[in-house]
């Protein structure tokens, strides 16, 4: 009987035909490899999820899966972004495997580190994070962009691992107590720290993606630590609420510095000194009020309870 632990494989996927070819042999190849050295059951897969792609994406998964029985087909029902494919490649493996390991499909995550992870696991790790060692293959712009936001996440208070994405190893156990998250704003790698139990961390080097176009430009890198911040902190609300107080203390000093000047006969000339003061104060309620929408509009979201995935059609029947 076997009683390796059952992995599966979860891999996102979004428009991804050209690079799909160069790395499913790589994933079916890492997966048998570890069959072979009796770290993992024969029963373990690889799910590719489809996140709503317009091109022929989805053709290739289910050719893959009806050429391998390896290899699990899910597609979701429309485009719901990256961090919700994860989610369901997650969930619909809960109930099937003991671990699964979520790594993007591009090829740029070093696929070898899977041993370590599953090293780690045997040594009683529940949650195992890959973390990049280094950023010698990203432009000045990917690599001062990137630092930022994971600096940005430590400021406003989101619990991260610096220079970790979505590569993780998490046993089933945290997976069924993760479900209870219901937040339909998913941020993956600020939520899982939230869930406890013992964690560890493996390095390793990350590559040039193998082919195709990155997936996440810097409006979607924004719009994510965007996502992150107003899921997971309120520090931007109360960083409102600091500055409310400061500019009132500011403004109650101009206020009696105005009047000393009054009654000592010196009077005011001018409005740019009036304009420039109404100008920076309008900017900071503007400000604080696009902040505060932003949660509202988060809040407006959740209370609807939508679903976080819609699987339209899957090969594993």
């Amino acid at each position: 009987m076997d009683t390796k632990p059952i992995l599966h494989i979860v891999i996102p996927c979004y428009n991804e035909q050209e690079v799909l070819p160069e790395t499913n042999p790589m994933f079916l190849y890492k997966l048998n490899r570890l069959i072979k050295d009796g770290k993992i059951s024969s029963q373990s897969r690889i799910v590719y999820v489809n996140d709503g792609s317009k091109d022929q994406t989805w053709e290739l998964i289910k050719q893959y899966s009806k050429e391998n029985n390896q290899i699990i087909g899910l597609s979701q029902s429309r485009n719901r972004g990256h961090q919700n494919a994860v989610y369901a490649g997650l969930m619909e493996s809960l109930d099937k495997a003991d671990i699964t390991i979520s790594i993007d499909c591009d090829g740029q995550d070093d696929i070898n580190a899977m041993d370590e992870m599953i090293d780690e696991y045997y040594n009683g790790s529940d949650i195992v994070y890959g973390v990049r060692n280094d950023r010698e293959t990203d432009t000045f712009f990917k690599k001062t962009t990137a630092q930022s936001f994971y600096k940005l996440m430590d400021i406003m208070g989101v619990e991260s691992v610096y220079n970790h994405a979505d590569y993780r190893l998490v046993s089933s156990r945290v997976l069924r107590e993760f479900k209870k998250f219901d937040e339909v704003n998913l941020f993956l790698r600020g939520m899982f720290p939230l869930v406890g139990f013992k964690s560890t961390s493996v390095f390793y080097k990350r590559h040039e993606r193998i082919a195709g176009e990155s997936k996440y430009p810097l409006s979607k890198m924004l719009n994510l630590a965007f996502d992150g911040i107003t899921s997971l902190s309120v520090r931007p609300i109360r960083f409102v609420t600091g500055l409310g107080v400061g500019m009132s203390i500011v403004s109650l000093l101009i206020i009696i510095w105005i009047f000393l000047r009054y009654f000592t006969g010196n009077t005011i000339s001018g409005w740019a000194s009036n304009a420039t003061l109404l100008s920076l104060f309008c900017g900071v309620q503007l400000i604080s009020l696009g902040i505060i929408g932003e949660y509202i509009g988060k809040i407006y979201l959740e209370v609807k309870h939508r679903p976080k995935y819609i699987i339209s059609e899957r090969t594993d029947k």
